[in-house]
């Protein structure tokens, strides 16, 4: 099926959609604030519902300075220890303008570990400082395949730098994740918003 264009080969010329294809949806399902959290897990909402769920932060800001921002997840116990593999890159630049890279971080990938992910790394604790980004999660409720996810976050490193961070891994278990966990690797999640949406 052809999308009809206008002569002038312009997109902003379509109005509608055909009716074989959906737009989708982007359906909100639930909202946390941290307030000196030491964790904040989403334990429902996640389920076979949908096939991609995203995480949205905002403003993580944590309670200790030179920490990191944690995920986990859970793979039908109580312990958020779901096994994993992930692979973790990052660009920077510094507020003095003398310092800027890009590259690859092999002491944050993980190697079928139970640890947590990092989304955000040695952040500020700095009044003025926090992070933000998102986290997909594709395909929760399968118990054939292994469950792949990526982040990217933008957040400030406590020494001034902004980093531009990238995570992707996979839970390497056939069990449905029905949980997932974000916390600090030192101190309390401070403040900050993190909203769970389930896309169709």
């Amino acid at each position: 099926m052809a999308i009809k264009v206008a002569n002038n080969n312009s997109l902003s010329a379509i109005t509608s959609l055909p009716s074989a294809i959906t737009a989708g949806a982007m359906t909100l399902l639930s909202t946390q604030t941290a307030s000196s959290s030491s964790t904040i897990d989403f334990t429902s909402g996640i389920d076979s519902t949908y096939d991609e769920y995203v995480f949205k932060f905002y403003d993580i800001h944590p309670q200790t300075d030179n920490t990191h921002f944690n995920v986990n997840f859970r793979d039908g116990s109580s312990a958020y220890d779901a096994t994993k593999t992930t692979t973790w890159f990052r660009s920077q630049h510094d507020e003095a303008d003398s310092d800027t890279a890009i590259e690859y971080v092999a002491s944050v990938d993980l190697a079928q570990s139970t640890d947590a992910a990092r989304l955000m790394t040695s952040m500020s604790s700095d009044s003025d400082h926090g992070g933000n980004g998102y986290l997909h999660l594709y395909n929760p409720s399968s118990t054939t395949f292994v469950k792949n996810f990526i982040a990217r976050t933008s957040s400030v490193w406590y020494l001034d730098y902004e980093w531009d961070a990238y995570l992707a891994g996979y839970c390497n278990v056939t069990a449905a994740i029905d949980g997932v966990q974000f916390a600090m690797s030192s101190g309390n999640i401070d403040s900050g918003v993190i909203k769970l949406y389930g896309i169709s």
